[in-house]
């Protein structure tokens, strides 16, 4: 099975470049600054516009931790049910509760109510305190993928618990690791683990965008 791409895009001309260089797949963001929250409508829809692959779009109200109050939680419903309407190919969040367990509750209501719409679990997997757990909770939940760099700070350094996760999730959820990642270690990654999903922002030179000789790179190594 061909090893498919992710991009982060903080941008539609980020996300226009990684198409055309031959992303699969475009997660969108804004506040490249704390790692990604909910793009403004209007740039949602530019970028649903212009690309011709699948736009998942973030749903994070803010930066920080991953524990949010009862009004941030109505306005990432609301933010779910505008995404819907827009017909995004996908939403990216997770909800965490004070003790780094999941938030099963609140989780389980926004997939639902973004379905049939398919929902990743973001790199939150990466706070929780007992990913085995976490990850039986998160399929249950009805999430799509999971982005992790195996609950260490990048994906090289998580590489041996990458490969636990993508076990013992076997083909019930995709585990797509991120943070980190590049085409000098996609191939790596992608055969200790067997994944077949892998997300990268392919910034190499800082700034906000994606470098598409890095994305051709990533899609050459993660298939090699």
């Amino acid at each position: 099975m061909r090893v498919q791409l992710e991009i982060a895009c903080f941008n539609p001309e980020s996300a226009s470049i990684a198409a055309q260089a031959g992303a699969d797949r475009i997660e969108l963001c804004d506040g490249i600054e704390v790692g990604g929250t909910t793009p403004d409508l209007g740039t949602t829809q530019k970028v649903l516009t212009q690309v011709p692959i699948p736009v998942y779009v973030m749903v994070r109200p803010r930066g920080g931790d991953f524990v949010y109050t009862e009004a941030e939680f109505q306005q990432m419903k609301a933010t779910v049910s505008e995404l819907k309407k827009l017909q995004v190919h996908g939403m990216v969040f997770g909800i965490l509760k004070k003790d780094d367990t999941l938030d099963e509750e609140r989780n389980r209501l926004l997939v639902a109510l973004a379905h049939p719409i398919p929902c990743t679990f973001h790199r939150a997997f990466d706070r929780v305190k007992h990913w085995e757990i976490a990850l039986e909770q998160i399929i249950d939940c009805g999430f799509s993928t999971i982005l992790t760099s195996g609950t260490k700070a990048n994906v090289v350094e998580g590489i041996n618990i990458l490969q636990a996760i993508q076990l013992q999730a076997g083909d019930r959820i995709a585990i797509m690791p991120g943070g980190g990642l590049r085409a000098s270690n996609v191939r790596q990654i992608v055969h200790t683990t067997g994944v077949h999903f892998v997300h990268s922002s392919a910034i190499t030179e800082g700034g906000t965008l994606a470098n598409p000789d890095e994305i051709i790179a990533l899609k050459k190594e993660s298939n090699a």
